[in-house]
């Protein structure tokens, strides 16, 4: 298991009354989401947010890291795809447990912010933590093993799934899919399609993800 590095932002710490953790895509790291919080911060009073890297640097090229390896991007098989998400789960598990436990805050007072593979992440992680979550929030990704859901979800927190319709990377239909299965698995769902919006996070995108966080969080 990895001990992920991050960044923080927001409420100090020991006077956070909630925990925003953006999880970045492929290719990039947590920097590259924790800017959200200087648009979202002073909507989220008490807030904190905190970015982790992902475990292992990115196999496909760019700067930064990725949460699993993605054959059609680098050559890696579906058994090495398979074993990273695993991998990763139990490295953010132990990663938001550990912010939980350092801000002293409960996990329904966590919402996850998750972007392309990390929104993917985000999906399947939070499923299936040992208690709920406040919310999870799925820019631009797709949910893992849709198949399983159903018998492996151990908790069904609220859900946001946001994507934008001129996406060429993720494509759009991903956002139905996940809401299909997620719906017929019980969940608490929620949509937004960014319109005119390729792999990115949209202003629209933004206000709506914003709303439903402080709903959550109720602040």
């Amino acid at each position: 298991m990895q001990e992920l590095r991050f960044g923080r932002r927001g409420a100090a710490q020991g006077e956070a009354t909630a925990l925003v953790v953006f999880l970045h895509g492929y290719g990039a790291d947590g920097a590259d989401l924790l800017g959200l919080s200087d648009v979202l911060g002073p909507h989220l009073p008490g807030v904190a947010f905190v970015a982790p890297d992902a475990p292992d640097r990115c196999a496909g090229g760019g700067f930064g890291f990725q949460w699993f390896p993605i054959p059609r991007f680098d050559g890696s098989t579906e058994a090495m795809a398979e074993a990273g998400i695993e991998a990763s789960a139990a490295d953010l598990n132990a990663f938001l447990d550990a912010r939980l436990a350092e801000e002293g805050l409960a996990p329904d007072r966590l919402v996850l912010v998750g972007f392309s593979q990390g929104a993917m992440m985000s999906l399947h992680v939070a499923p299936r933590r040992a208690k709920p979550v406040a919310g999870v929030v799925a820019i631009s990704g797709r949910l893992l093993r849709p198949e399983a859901l159903v018998a492996e979800a151990r908790v069904r927190p609220p859900v946001l799934i946001m994507h934008g319709d001129q996406d060429p990377v993720v494509p759009f239909g991903e956002l139905a899919r996940a809401g299909d299965a997620l719906v017929a698995a019980g969940f608490p769902v929620y949509a937004h399609v960014m319109k005119g919006t390729g792999h990115g996070i949209a202003p629209d995108g933004l206000s709506v993800a914003l709303q439903f966080i402080k709903e959550r969080l109720a602040v």
